[in-house]
């Protein structure tokens, strides 16, 4: 079975949540024009390596972020959103 750590409610079975693609920094919307969007939206590298995912633990319906090596399928760790924005706004 595998175990995906979830920083509301502990480890679970991975059963209990649903994937919901990798995270990317949103464009600014004041400054966008919907071509930028699109492309927020629809292309995307799909590299090999570790990313930085969307999951939702579906009975508490949190949603929060993982970062898991897409070669080896391995979960590294999970966390807040807050957590995570809050480090990357910082970066130039």
């Amino acid at each position: 079975m595998k175990i995906l750590t979830c920083p509301l409610n502990g480890p679970r079975n991975i059963a209990e949540f649903t994937y919901g693609g990798e995270y990317h920094r949103e464009p600014d919307p004041d400054q966008s024009d919907d071509r930028t969007w699109a492309e927020h939206v629809f292309f995307h590298d799909n590299r090999a390596g570790i990313v930085v995912e969307w999951w939702c633990h579906n009975a508490s319906a949190f949603w929060f972020l993982a970062e898991r090596d897409t070669r080896t399928d391995r979960i590294l760790r999970t966390f807040r959103v807050e957590d995570y924005v809050s480090v990357t706004e910082t970066m130039p």
